[in-house]
């Protein structure tokens, strides 16, 4: 799982039949410490309630497509929660 943070969101016309009436949004990773890492991706929400600017955890590769009813779906990465607190013990940090 990867935290990230949303930060758009995607308007297709046309896209695969399994991915009708699923949001799709631009989501940035994020360290366990809310900092940037890597480049933005676009994700489909699973939970149907992600909204720009909310920290949410993903889950990449095959496995993203789970959150979806059709799951073999060409997806690479899925939403499948919103965040909504995070709680890093100082010590658990690398030095």
């Amino acid at each position: 799982m990867q935290l990230a943070k949303v930060i758009g969101t995607v308007v297709a016309t046309e896209k695969h039949e399994a991915l009708e009436g699923i949001k799709l949004l631009i989501v940035q990773p994020l360290t366990p410490d809310g900092e940037p890492t890597g480049r933005p991706v676009v994700t489909v929400d699973g939970t149907a309630m992600a909204g720009p600017g909310e920290i949410i955890f993903m889950i990449g590769g095959r496995e993203g497509a789970l959150v979806l009813e059709k799951w073999f779906t060409p997806v690479d990465h899925g939403i499948i929660g919103i965040v909504d607190d995070i709680y890093v013990a100082v010590s658990a940090l690398p030095d």
